[in-house]
């Protein structure tokens, strides 16, 4: 797959997603894709950097509850349709989508989306069948 992505679980009070960015900044790692997600008590913050592994460790050490999960990046055109057009395919062969949110990566003319799918390999095939370019890394 090649995209790996960072969970961390934040209690939702003011200044917690500052106190993770500063620890990616001190550590020299530049942000990807950027998602949170959030409930009365709590978030999740979902990312996506340059460097994985250092990212996790640094947050790790700080204290924080941080979980490597694998996703996939699709390019797509950056018009009106583009992202339908790609819910047309999984929706055809019954993919769940757990949840999406689009990168801070930018191609002009293009739009990079992440994808968490219930069922990762079924997706991935999908995707290879309907020639779908996926981003390999960033």
């Amino acid at each position: 797959m090649g995209i790996i992505q960072i969970s961390v679980f934040l209690e939702n009070t003011a200044g917690r997603i500052s106190e993770v960015t500063k620890i990616l900044s001190d550590n020299n790692l530049n942000i990807r894709a950027i998602n949170i997600a959030d409930t009365a008590n709590f978030g999740i913050l979902r990312f996506i950097v340059d460097k994985t592994e250092t990212a996790h460790k640094a947050l790790a050490a700080a204290g924080f509850t941080a979980r490597l999960t694998d996703v996939i990046a699709v390019e797509i055109d950056d018009k009106p349709g583009s992202l339908d057009a790609l819910m047309k395919v999984f929706q055809k062969d019954l993919v769940n989508i757990e949840y999406l949110y689009a990168s801070l990566k930018g191609i002009e003319g293009k739009a990079v989306i992440i994808f968490r799918l219930e069922d990762m390999e079924k997706g991935l095939e999908i995707l290879k069948e309907n020639s779908i370019r996926m981003i390999e890394g960033f």
